[in-house]
């Protein structure tokens, strides 16, 4: 083997082992070579001779370009963002997204209860080295549960999920610029069941896949002493709505419901926006899942039920992130955990899909 200087290589030696549940014990005896090796290999400390690295490619079932050669730290004329910080010095965390290494802004903490991973200033990165690009997961989605899921994400898998709050259309076209892995939507429901594939093939095109979160109760969220008891008699009325951005699923379902009318209100983010618009008195009712509206004890009139999937492109489904996340959601643990939330269905979690 070959002494390597700490240089800004990387591979995907430890995410490639922790995806198939083996120790470092366990890698080095299948690939012949020593423990102590394999944990160097893993933090950089060593670059593998011709005969390891195939070793280890061939145990790990891929490439040795797929193991040492698709990821580079950031030119040196800055970092690639996923998109723009709005402002400097800014906190960022890294992921891998199809061969690219990405800067994020650090945004929805509440979520993301993580260090960052450094912190660009003046133009420059100052690394802390706290966490691995290629031990990330990047979702974009609007499920109010999803910090759960990153948890037990987190807990199961040794990966990390970095989970940026987004509508669907929003998030669609973030995962069609691959700046993130996976974009979450919920535009299926009884009546259109393929919506979600519809909309996962005009933006990701025709090679993408669908996987199943959960199936959720959606409707309207009113205050806790509102005598409304029905969504048509409350579409008649000069309501003050909490309406969500242009291209989400909450945002079509009420236009859907105002017959195109323009919602008189207040635009919010997400359905705990809605929701807590709603508890504060900004706003008479709004559009929003289940949980948020009996989280923040308020009245909810449901209206459908839709199916929430994320959508990915095919060529990320053999990434030992998405196969962790299918695990994960596949889980008897993660099922019934999904099952006890107000308005979740987890009979169909985990399922995948081809569009």
């Amino acid at each position: 083997m070959i002494l390597a200087s700490r240089q800004s290589r990387s591979n995907s030696v430890q995410a490639m082992r922790v995806a198939r549940d083996w120790s470092q014990a366990e890698l080095a005896k299948r690939s012949g070579i020593s423990r102590a090796a394999v944990s160097a290999i893993e933090g950089d400390r060593l670059t593998p001779s011709v005969s390891t690295a195939l070793s280890l490619a061939g145990v790990l079932g891929c490439t040795v370009e797929e193991l040492f050669g698709r990821n580079a730290k950031p030119a040196p004329g800055g970092p690639t963002w996923a998109w723009q910080p709005w402002q400097e010095p800014c906190r960022y965390w890294e992921a891998e997204v199809s061969g690219r290494r990405l800067f994020y802004p650090v945004e929805a903490t509440s979520l993301n209860p993580l260090p960052p991973d450094g912190i660009w200033k003046n133009g420059v990165s100052h690394d802390s080295q706290s966490a691995s690009a290629e031990m990330t997961l990047t979702v974009a989605t609007c499920d109010p549960a999803a910090g759960l899921l990153a948890h037990e994400y987190a807990r199961e898998s040794g990966f990390r999920m970095l989970v940026f709050p987004r509508g669907g259309g929003a998030a669609l076209e973030l995962a069609k610029q691959r700046g993130i892995h996976m974009a979450a939507v919920h535009r299926s429901t009884g009546k259109s069941p393929d919506r979600n594939a519809a909309s996962a093939r005009d933006t990701l095109g025709a090679n993408s896949r669908l996987l199943r979160v959960a199936a959720w109760e959606s409707g309207i969220a009113l205050p806790s002493d509102s005598r409304v008891s029905s969504v048509k008699s409350l579409s008649k009325q000069a309501t003050r709505w909490a309406a969500r951005e242009p291209g989400s699923a909450a945002r079509e379902c009420l236009d859907h419901l105002l017959e195109g009318k323009k919602p008189q209100g207040r635009e919010v983010e997400g359905h705990h926006g809605v929701a807590g618009a709603v508890r504060a008195g900004w706003a008479d009712a709004g559009i929003c899942v289940k949980l948020p509206a009996v989280e923040a004890r308020l009245n909810f009139l449901p209206i459908q039920n839709e199916a929430l999937d994320f959508c990915f492109h095919a060529s990320l489904e053999n990434d030992p992130r998405v196969q962790a996340l299918i695990r994960v959601l596949r889980s008897r643990r993660y099922r019934q955990m999904i099952d006890e939330l107000p308005g979740y269905d987890a009979r169909l979690t985990g399922e995948l899909a081809s569009v």
